[in-house]
């Protein structure tokens, strides 16, 4: 399915929006700046890959390589869909590390 011009900004900024809010709130709750940019790597891979996430234990050697081949099938609008997600996570961190640092305490 061909993705328009209109509907990759879009999903770009909803991407942005959803993992800059979850990030904000798991910051504000655990108390750790980092955490939302720490665990999104693990929710892309389970956003990408089709193999269920207990195989990456249990048979190692095709759960990877099926992710190799996922990770370089993918086309350039999922790949920029995902970096934005990323960029609301680490924005998420900084947000929260410069209102701590200016004062606020959330919670």
């Amino acid at each position: 399915m061909q993705m328009t011009i209109f509907v990759l900004p879009i999903s770009m900024l909803l991407f942005f929006v959803l993992f800059f809010g979850i990030g904000f709130i798991l910051n504000m709750l655990l108390r750790m700046s980092w955490i939302m940019a720490i665990i999104y790597p693990v929710i892309a891979i389970l956003i990408i890959d089709q193999v269920r996430f207990i195989e990456y234990f249990t048979n190692t050697g095709f759960a990877f390589s099926d992710l190799g081949t996922e990770l370089s099938s993918l086309a350039m609008a999922d790949i920029l869909i995902l970096s934005s997600g990323l960029a609301g996570a680490i924005v998420a961190g900084i947000t929260i590390k410069l209102l701590r640092k200016k004062g606020y305490r959330m919670f």
